[in-house]
């Protein structure tokens, strides 16, 4: 079972879903603008992607670039700074069980699909 990290207003993260659909994968998804993720469901993403807490911020966000020391923090400052605004949490996010994968640009979710 995979899960997908979905912000029905981005466009990478729809073309993800339709391709989920479209392969007829099973998947729940997590409306983590809704309902903001916690900080262990923040650390378990980034143990499952591999991937820093630096790697998975949209830089671009004014929510971002309004943080003082924002090239200074810490992991558990920048899974607080998502947990304040879940904007800034790069998307989308694929996982299964074991693992995960920054599904953008779309190849890497295709990639991490052929890999499971």
């Amino acid at each position: 079972m995979y899960t997908i990290y979905h912000n029905p207003r981005c466009r990478k993260s729809r073309e993800a879903l339709t391709y989920l659909e479209e392969s007829g994968i099973n998947y729940d998804i997590v409306l983590y603008l809704k309902d903001p993720l916690s900080k262990a469901a923040l650390k378990e993403i980034l143990k499952k992607t591999g991937l820093t807490a630096s790697q998975l911020v949209r830089k671009n966000e004014a929510e971002w670039k309004s943080q003082p020391n924002r090239d200074e923090m810490s992991e558990d400052e920048i899974i607080e700074v998502w947990i304040r605004h879940p904007k800034t949490l790069e998307r989308p996010i694929v996982t299964t069980a074991q693992s995960g994968v920054l599904a953008r640009p779309l190849e890497n979710l295709i990639t991490f699909l052929n890999a499971n």
